[in-house]
């Protein structure tokens, strides 16, 4: 039997970046939403988000969750793209692959019929997918920007700096249909 978005619990790894924007969306949507700093955290969640940062760093913070998050669906944006490349998913990618800070941009491309407009700051570059990897979307240079693996969703742009709940909805339904 399937769940209903009202009945999802989503944690959000809150150890730094923009964690708060993701649980703002969820809740948005009508999900609850539980930020996670530690394993016991993890406890009744059907799903985790990983938001961008540091990705060496939060490698390190999260050591010893990594075991227990395998067993959940995942979404990573940015530096959350960059630890499920590290840990989970069939994907090589670039860190800070467009450069600095300073280099960060915007661009528009297509999701599932949707306009998307992404925002991208110190930006991994997806260079290669697995056989099992799906691409779900490119930007305007045709380079690779959202993919998902089985129950791992990953993007190289920050979806929760933007209004549209689109690729929050897309996981959410990942979930759905799998429970």
């Amino acid at each position: 039997m399937q769940k209903e978005v009202g009945k999802l619990k989503i944690g959000v790894l809150a150890l730094q970046g923009a964690f708060f924007e993701h649980v703002e969306i969820l809740e948005k949507l009508g999900v609850q939403t539980s930020e996670v700093r530690t394993v016991e955290d993890l406890a009744g969640l059907d799903g985790l988000i990983i938001p961008g940062g540091e990705s060496t760093t939060m490698n390190l913070l999260i050591g010893e969750i990594k075991k227990v998050m395998k067993k959940l669906p995942i979404f990573g944006t940015c530096a959350g793209a960059i630890i499920l490349a590290q840990n989970f998913m069939d994907i090589e990618v670039e860190r800070n692959a467009y450069g600095s800070q300073l280099d960060s941009f915007e661009d528009d491309f297509q999701f599932n019929g949707h306009n998307i407009h992404g925002i991208f700051i110190r930006a991994p570059k997806i260079l290669k997918v697995g056989d099992g990897v799906e691409v779900l979307a490119k930007n305007s240079k045709d380079e690779i920007v959202l993919v998902r693996e089985d129950r791992y969703l990953a993007s190289t742009f920050h979806p929760e700096l933007t209004e549209d709940t689109k690729i929050h909805e897309y996981f959410l339904d990942m979930i759905i249909q799998n429970s």
